[in-house]
């Protein structure tokens, strides 16, 4: 016993420390008026033994309470582990999912491809130039990098619902035509909008909205500035990028330098300019993926 602390105070202050709170505590003491037995209790005891005792009474007393304190600690410890079979099990479901979506957005961008001028190499591209442009953005994280990786092959899924006449036209669309082919993004949308999973709706986003315009000419909402979620903002800048980069059934290639003179140029006008500023600063990195 400490000096000038009795045995209900010691208690007390145990069970209010934290590695001590679930010691059990047995009272051996002379005092069997109803008051100190319930103090006792009150204080956190376990048990409460009066003088005089029988030594095999309170030898006994004692092992059972000890049994009982590792029978709690297993039981604890069998709790703590079931819930870390429960969080890897839901962490395994969601990565299955999410690897179920990947496959998908990977199909289906295989047969958007076949039906499209769009190659296996441009989708590639444009995914690996949104996640460049997602790493250095100071908003985003690496979580969001992955999510626009896998979700930027799904910008053009909207052309699955454009006829092959128009999608594989040799020479430049005429007005009519060109609202046609605007028609792909809300295809997409209408498509995707009521997935809940975090990858499929990103692609919902970026294939509504990766041909909007900064300075709100851009379709199909004809959104402005930071109202474009920053997934079709980044996509735009890549799609764009790369689609100058490499010949098209109805355009030739330009050069790495005219492309990148374009995107430069079209700051704060097509291109939101934090992300120009990325490209320019960072321009060895995009042009080697391209």
């Amino acid at each position: 016993m400490m000096p000038g602390i009795d045995g209900f105070e010691l208690c007390k202050m145990m069970k209010q420390h934290e590695q001590l709170q679930d010691i059990p505590v047995i009272f051996l003491t002379a005092k069997v008026d109803i008051d100190s037995i319930s103090q006792g209790f009150k204080v956190g005891a376990v048990d409460y033994i009066t003088k005089p005792f029988q030594a095999e009474e309170l030898i006994m007393r004692v092992k059972n309470h000890l049994q009982l304190y590792s029978a709690k600690e297993i039981l604890k410890h069998h709790n703590i582990s079931l819930e870390q079979k429960i969080k890897y099990s839901e962490e395994r479901l969601l990565t299955e999912l999410e690897k179920t979506q990947i496959e998908m957005i990977f199909i289906l961008s295989g047969l958007m491809e076949s039906l499209s001028d769009e190659s296996t190499e441009h989708v590639r591209r444009v995914s690996e130039l949104s996640k460049l442009l997602a790493h250095y953005h100071e908003s985003l994280n690496e979580d969001d990098e992955n999510v626009i990786y896998h979700a930027a092959p799904m910008h053009d899924i909207g052309k699955f619902f454009i006829p092959q006449e128009i999608l594989k036209k040799s020479r430049s669309l005429n007005d009519e035509e060109f609202k046609v082919v605007q028609e792909h993004t809300v295809k997409a949308h209408q498509l995707l909008k009521n997935s809940s999973r975090k990858i499929m709706k990103a692609a919902d986003i970026i294939a509504y909205e990766h041909h909007e315009k900064w300075d709100g000419t851009g379709y199909p909402q004809g959104l402005r500035g930071e109202d474009i979620n920053i997934l079709g903002r980044i996509v735009a800048i890549a799609d764009v990028f790369d689609t100058l980069c490499h010949k098209r059934a109805y355009s030739e290639a330009w050069s790495t330098q005219e492309a990148v003179d374009y995107i430069l140029q079209q700051s704060a006008k097509q291109f939101d300019p934090t992300l120009v500023a990325i490209f320019e600063e960072h321009l060895d990195e995009f042009t080697a993926i391209v």
